[in-house]
């Protein structure tokens, strides 16, 4: 199959393809100053009203008229930047002509419409390579941004590769870490402390949950968590709390103002910032402090903005703000790249809008179309042309390839979910066995993540070892928390959420009453949380903390002590990964995890070691990095789980991952399950012709994600809400081409049985019995015949799946040492594994092909005594033989014959026997 052809070479290494691999944390580009504007500063809070999320801007600022800003060359304060008119020819060379046009455009925005595989990336890049190299812009007149780090990373790297270190002078960050840095510079025009915090999700809905406690809202109609994303929903539409407050018209809604009111007022004492905050403070201090606006649009000329689809409203006008407006007597360029058929973060507050009224946004604009595909085979591309042709209003694209048909896609029938998983786990085995796929060639996407169990199951009986995708995130690991909670408080004494999360923990005897007497000394006096527990070690002119016990006192005045000291260590320039040692060693959170029995403690020092190991790469990557710098990066971080890099020889785990998740990767097969009306397109989509036009966008970005083959399968049957339910076909399934799918299962059992009656036809497609007893026939993946053993209740696989979710065989983990947090000589697995995997210290890979001739009895240890031939019994399945065994120790997978005449292939740690 024909790939995109190669970049443009820098140093001997062309382009590659988009990378599947993720980086945790953002590197730093360009630490100096943002600019030294010497102006005085104006307070500037959340009770302003913006902009309409219009063009047109607002006719007045209520804040005064700020001092003239001093005008600057646009390059003034850039290094002289030479063109290249020969690097800039070179950089065309292997553009096909729509992506060449778009890399040359000048003299105004535009717009790139560009669909699955096109290359965007590369256009991209190779723009921004272009216009510098042609001496259209210098380097740092650049600004790019992306939705992710890990995108970010990429970009700046293929620029490195174009253009060498002058591409480090650019802006590449995403919509975040664009705003952290100016806002970082021109906090005083805030009123803000250039040290404020970052808070997250789960700090946000902390300090929801205060909000609501102290200021009376009945927490169980109005719980934190809906609060909180209330609140978030309004910051993106660019909704102050005044504003807000002013057209409430019921009660929920007044309760909801008075949160929102409440919640920005104690953010602001604590001197933090939500995620959100950072791009709609952003907004108010470009639009309102027209001198600061003018600097920034005479220092970028140019910005670029890729996966322009899922811009929400706050973001559409920070890019309005920096661009400026043609009218504007200085104003930059703007280039977006994006497909509005790839838009489905709606849910995120993504408004498809956005690009499909650029061209009305930006009436002089030009709009290039790219559709030429490099990544699909045409059957894929034409299954998905197919189907996304039924969203209505779109501008009309198709993709195409001149790489060749390739195969057919495979549709696949199960009568129930169970046996959806068994037919993914035999083609797995079949094209690794017939086509030499690995394991990490092959991802399997669902709508929901409950979808993922009856996939679990049926991996780990066959000892395929897999990877789920978006389990609980690293960062959002109670210790891990704890752990930054810990070093910001370092950071920023007035962190209320960080102090008041660590103030008892590890436990140091302070109870609800303690911690409410020094909230109530801090409302008294009008002082932050952590002010009114300095009080209690350092009484001031307020007076001593009322309501302490002298147990309580003493406790307090260790805690404080310990942040002041290490406090100090900070400013002196000791490392993030020195802090954190001495805070963990120091205030007893190690010791307490290192005497727990609980597995799951054995599995927090692991993570923290984990943490530990990102603190001290921090600091050799960036020598001269403060605590501020690395708790930036930490909070700026996209928590997603990433895909890991493995050894040549390793074959990798299968992945498994919602079709969200799925944004942006590609894998040589895809598996698609769960096609049925009400799994996919989601049943809360039906009813709303919006809904169900981006239910057909994600299921266009789920075709798209496939190289070579791809799957598509449903489930005749499916558990919902604890109970089997039977569901149609999805439409998806209809709206793709007869010609180009191939049915290896067209009809369930169910179908069958109202096609022809009772009779031979009953699961006519294998032999065995049929519909509703979890299968049809004997196979090698555990199928059931007989009762089925399946379970409708989610809770009743007995198996716990850790974050990273399943089994996992994988040779060769990355061990590395813990320092102090686990003492010298302890290793431990990387994150994102079950505790199941992660406690195997010596892992076996597992062979998962039924194997003839395979006789060979493991060691006791691996099969509890049972041997080849020996009879057993199952506990679901009743009796038989055991044929062989595969693998070893704890990847020990029996072959057993049935009675029935089932053979199963049964993981021990999993489905133990009992030997007769």
């Amino acid at each position: 199959m024909q790939k995109e052809p190669p970049a443009a070479k820098s140093g001997g290494r062309a382009l590659t393809p988009e990378s599947q691999s993720g980086m945790p944390i953002e590197q730093p580009v360009n630490t100096e100053p943002v600019k030294g504007d010497d102006s005085p500063a104006t307070s500037l809070g959340h009770d302003q009203s913006p902009r309409a999320a219009e063009p047109a801007r607002a006719a007045q600022s209520s804040y005064a008229p700020q001092p003239a800003y001093t005008p600057q060359s646009p390059r003034s304060d850039q290094p002289a930047h030479t063109p290249q008119p020969a690097r800039a020819t070179e950089l065309l060379a292997g553009l096909n002509p729509a992506q060449r046009a778009a890399v040359e455009h000048s003299g105004g925005h535009l717009l790139v419409v560009a669909g699955a595989g096109s290359g965007k990336t590369r256009v991209l890049t190779t723009r921004i390579a272009y216009l510098i190299a042609s001496g259209q812009r210098s380097p740092g007149e650049i600004m790019a941004i992306t939705f992710t780090n890990k995108a970010a990373r990429e970009m700046r790297e293929r620029l490195e590769e174009l253009l060498g270190p002058t591409a480090r002078r650019m802006w590449i960050s995403t919509f975040h870490s664009a705003c952290v840095r100016i806002l970082r510079a021109e906090h005083e025009a805030l009123g803000m402390r250039s040290t404020f915090t970052i808070y997250d999700a789960t700090d946000s809905q902390r300090l929801m949950k205060m909000v609501i406690q102290e200021d009376g809202i009945d927490m169980k109609a109005y719980p934190p968590k809906t609060l909180s994303r209330k609140v978030s929903d309004l910051k993106n539409e660019m909704v102050s709390p005044r504003e807000f407050a002013e057209r409430a018209s019921d009660k929920d809604e007044q309760v909801l103002a008075t949160a929102y009111a409440g919640y920005q007022r104690r953010l602001r004492a604590a001197n933090a910032v939500d995620f959100d905050d950072l791009i709609m403070l952003t907004v108010n201090l470009l639009r309102n402090h027209p001198n600061i606006a003018e600097h920034y649009r005479r220092r970028f000329r140019h910005i670029l903005v890729d996966e322009y689809q899922d811009t929400n409203t706050a973001q559409y006008q920070l890019v309005r703000e920096l661009v400026g407006e043609e009218t504007d007597a200085v104003h930059g360029e703007l280039t977006v790249v994006g497909d509005a058929d790839q838009s489905i973060y709606a849910f995120r507050g993504a408004t498809i809008r956005n690009i499909e009224d650029f061209e009305k946004d930006f009436p002089n604009a030009t709009s290039i179309l790219l559709e030429q595909n490099y990544r699909s085979t045409q059957n894929i591309l034409s299954a998905a042309n197919a189907v996304i042709a039924h969203n209505q209003g779109r501008r009309p694209k198709r993709l195409w390839t001149d790489s060749g048909d390739g195969p057919k896609l495979i549709g696949y029938v199960a009568d129930a979910e169970s046996d959806e998983s068994v037919f993914v786990v035999e083609e797995i085995d079949k094209l690794r066995a017939e086509h030499g796929y690995k394991y990490a060639d092959f991802a399997l996407f669902y709508r929901t993540n409950a979808q993922s169990r009856a996939l679990e199951e049926m991996f780990v009986r066959s000892g395929i070892p897999y990877k789920v995708v978006g389990g609980t995130r690293f960062y959002e690991r109670k210790e891990i928390k704890d752990a930054l909670a810990y070093l910001q408080a370092v950071a920023n004494p007035d962190d209320t959420v960080s102090i008041r999360r660590i103030l008892n923990e590890p436990r140091r005897g302070l109870g609800v009453k303690a911690e409410e007497s020094v909230a109530m000394h801090a409302q008294r006096f009008g002082v932050s949380f952590g002010q009114a527990l300095a009080d209690v070690a350092h009484p001031s002119e307020r007076g001593e903390v009322a309501g302490l016990t002298a147990r309580a006192r003493n406790s307090m005045i260790a805690f404080v002590t310990l942040l002041e000291e290490v406090r100090a260590k900070a400013e002196s320039g000791e490392s993030p990964a020195e802090l954190l040692d001495e805070l963990m060693d120091r205030s007893g959170y190690i010791d307490v995890l290192q005497k727990s029995n609980d597995p799951q403690d054995e599995s927090r020092l692991e993570n923290l070691a984990e943490f530990h190991s990102v603190a001290s790469d921090f600091r050799v990557l960036n020598p001269e990095g403060t605590l501020g710098d690395f708790l930036d990066q930490v909070s700026l971080v996209a928590d997603s789980d990433q895909i890991p890099d493995t050894d040549p020889a390793y074959e990798g785990e299968v992945v498994l991952m919602t079709v969200h998740t799925a944004k942006g990767l590609e894998f040589p097969v895809v598996f698609v399950t769960g096609l049925e009306d009400g799994t996919f397109p989601h049943i809360r989509a039906l009813a709303s012709s919006d809904e169900l036009a981006e239910e057909r966008r994600l299921a266009y970005v789920a075709l798209t994600r496939a190289r070579e083959r791809l799957y598509v399968s449903r489930a005749a049957t499916r558990a919902q809400w604890g109970a089997p339910q039977e569901l149609p076909r999805s439409r998806f399934l209809d709206e793709i081409p007869d010609e180009v799918i191939e049915w290896r299962r067209e009809e369930s059992a169910m179908d069958t049985l109202r096609g022809s009656g009772w009779g031979s036809s009953w699961g006519s497609t294998r032999s065995g019995n049929g519909y509703g007893r979890g299968g049809y026939g004997s196979d090698s993946y555990g199928r059931h015949g007989g009762e089925s053993s399946y379970s409708w209740d989610d809770d009743d696989f007995a198996p716990a799946f850790g974050a990273g979710g399943g089994y996992s065989s994988a040779p060769g983990k990355k061990k590395f040492k813990a320092g102090k947090l686990l003492g010298e000589g302890t290793t431990a697995a990387g994150t994102g594994r079950s505790a199941a995997g992660a406690a195997q210290s010596a892992p076996q890979t597992a062979q998962t092909g039924p194997q003839s001739g395979s006789s060979q009895t493991p060691s006791a240890p691996s099969t509890g005594g049972i041997g080849v031939g020996d009879r057993v019994r199952h506990k679901s399945f009743g009796t038989g033989v055991v044929l062989s065994f595969e693998g070893t120790g704890k990847s020990t997978v029996a072959k057993v014959r049935f009675r029935n005449g089932a053979e199963k292939r049964l993981m021990l740690r999993f489905a133990p026997l009992e030997k007769i």
